[in-house]
């Protein structure tokens, strides 16, 4: 026997995967933006939609040289922000 959704549990899980969906843009948004203030940018980042009521942000693909430029970027960062912490 399947268990057939209320309408408010249905509303619930629409709000739910409204809300992870409109994460998903914003982080989309707030890591493209980062991305570009060291000159980066991922070719494919895209938000991937809400998958079980959470946003996912797909990052895509890139070339070995991008890839080492973001690890580069990541930790330098890294440690900028251990050395504030100190």
């Amino acid at each position: 026997m399947t268990y057939e959704l209320t309408h408010a549990e249905r509303i619930r899980y629409k709000r739910h995967q409204d809300a992870a969906y409109q994460a998903g843009e914003e982080a989309v948004t707030d890591l493209q933006d980062a991305l570009a203030l060291a000159g980066l940018a991922l070719p494919a980042l895209c938000n991937d939609g809400p998958v079980g009521c959470r946003g996912f942000v797909r990052l895509g693909g890139c070339g070995v040289a991008l890839a080492n430029r973001l690890a580069e970027v990541i930790a330098a960062g890294a440690h900028a922000l251990r050395d504030q912490q100190l």
